[in-house]
């Protein structure tokens, strides 16, 4: 698998070296990764975002109803398994620090709105990371519930939206009323 890994890190953020030349890759700013596979196939990846300049956002706890099944369970040592996971994202802030003064870090994570209690935890364990919080609209997640991922600031967290605005009679509206609601709860 991290043969594979540094194959994707190739493609997102690289390049890929063949007999006719360098071939770039997409040049994302970022991607998610899976870290359910281990270390040894996730640091491929962040180094090649390190290399690259880039973020990486770790699934951590995920807005499908599924998530549950797994990311919630106990691991050896107690804690539920997203808490492990927001642990190894937490210890790669440092590799893929801004070069700025900001506090945060491209070691971002995967945080679902539709379970807002586990936000707070995850915040506490991860204070550097940028969120990636899916789930609001269309899954249920409201914006007026995430205040705890935004705690560094406004730029803690990032709230993707699409089918609850595209669906909206006013797509426009629609998504001008989520940016407020986001905007209110981050800056409070």
């Amino acid at each position: 698998m991290p043969v594979t890994a540094e194959a994707y890190g190739q493609a997102l953020v690289g390049e890929t070296a063949t007999p006719w030349g360098a071939v770039a890759g997409l040049g994302a700013d970022a991607f998610t990764a899976n870290p359910l596979l281990g270390t040894d196939a996730l640091e491929p990846l962040v180094a090649a975002a390190e290399a690259a300049g880039a973020g990486v956002f770790a699934l951590v706890r995920t807005s499908n109803p599924g998530a549950a099944d797994l990311q919630d369970l106990p691991t050896a040592g107690g804690q539920p398994l997203h808490e492990r996971l927001a642990v190894l994202v937490d210890g790669l802030a440092e590799r893929l620090a801004g070069v700025d003064s900001s506090p945060l870090s491209g070691a971002g994570a995967v945080v679902g709105a539709t379970v807002p209690a586990h936000i707070a935890r995850l915040r506490e364990l991860m204070p550097r990371a940028i969120f990636l919080i899916p789930g609001v609209g269309a899954q249920g997640g409201r914006a007026e519930l995430l205040g705890a991922a935004f705690r560094p600031g406004p730029a803690a967290a990032l709230v993707p939206a699409s089918r609850g605005i595209a669906a909206d009679p006013d797509p426009a509206a629609a998504a001008e009323r989520l940016r407020a609601a986001v905007w209110d709860v981050s800056t409070a």
